[in-house]
C-alpha cells in the first residue's frame, strides 16, 4: 500500500502549488519575458523575472514597468474565471491596475486593480464593461496588509460578476456578461500605459466556466 500513500501525497503536494487541474483551463506561469504561453511577450520599462518559492515571478517597479500580449484570454467566453497569483509591494502608487483584458476596437474590458491605504494594506478594485454595463467591485471593506502573495479572482457566471481574495468572497453584483472577442492584454499596468503596478505576478490561470473557490489555484 506504500505506493498508494506516495501517489496521495504527491497529489496533496500539487494541489497546494498548482490548485486543482481543470481540462479546460489554460495557465500563465510569469516567468519570461519573451514568450508566456506561446505568446509573444512585448516588454516596457525594466521588468525582472525573479525567484520564488513556488517557481518564477514578474516584477514590477510601479514607473514604467509593463508586459502586453495580442491576445484576449477570454475571448469567446460566457462564463468564466480569472486568477491571479501577486504580490503588491509598499511605496506603491494609491491606485494601480496591474492586470487589463481589453477587446479590440471597443472599450469592453475585465480588469483587477489595487488600492494602497497608508502604505500598510491594499484592497481588491476589479472592473467589468460588457457593452453598456459598467460594474465595478470596490472592496474597501475588506482591506490586506501588505507583504504576503494573494490570490485574487474574477468569477463570471450567467448572472453575476463576484470577486474574491485567498478563496474568500468579498463582493458581487448582477451582470448580464457578452462575450468579448479578440483583443490584449497588459499586465502591470493598463492597456494605455497609465497607473502602474509596484509588485510580482507569479501565475495566472483562465477557466471558461465560473469555479468555486475550492477549485481555485493554491500556492500562495
Amino acid at each position: 500500500m506504500n505506493w498508494i500513500r506516495a501517489t496521495m501525497l504527491l497529489s496533496f503536494a500539487c494541489l497546494a502549488t498548482c490548485g486543482c487541474a481543470q481540462n479546460d483551463d489554460v495557465v500563465w506561469n510569469m516567468d519570461s519575458l519573451t514568450v508566456i504561453d506561446g505568446h509573444n511577450v512585448t516588454v516596457e520599462g525594466d521588468p525582472k523575472v525573479i525567484d520564488t518559492p513556488f517557481g518564477g515571478a514578474i516584477e514590477f517597479d510601479g514607473m514604467d514597468d509593463g508586459i502586453f500580449l495580442d491576445v484576449h484570454p477570454l475571448e469567446g467566453m460566457t462564463t468564466f474565471t480569472v486568477e491571479v497569483i501577486f504580490k503588491p509591494y509598499a511605496d506603491g502608487a494609491s491606485e494601480q491596475r496591474f492586470f487589463h483584458m481589453q477587446e479590440d476596437r471597443t472599450d469592453s474590458r475585465v480588469m483587477f486593480e489595487t488600492r494602497l491605504l497608508r502604505n500598510e494594506f491594499w484592497f481588491l478594485d476589479t472592473f467589468i464593461k460588457s457593452g453598456e454595463q459598467k460594474v465595478t467591485l470596490y472592496a474597501s471593506g475588506h482591506e490586506h496588509p501588505i507583504g504576503p502573495w494573494y490570490h485574487a479572482a474574477i468569477v463570471v457566471d450567467e448572472a453575476s460578476f463576484s470577486h474574491f481574495v485567498n478563496g474568500n468572497l468579498e463582493l458581487v453584483q448582477e451582470l448580464e456578461y457578452a462575450a468579448q472577442q479578440s483583443g490584449k492584454t497588459s499586465l502591470g499596468v493598463r492597456l494605455n500605459k497609465v497607473h502602474w503596478f509596484k509588485g510580482a505576478i507569479r501565475r495566472v490561470r483562465f477557466t471558461p466556466r465560473a469555479l468555486k473557490p475550492d477549485e481555485f489555484l493554491g500556492g500562495y
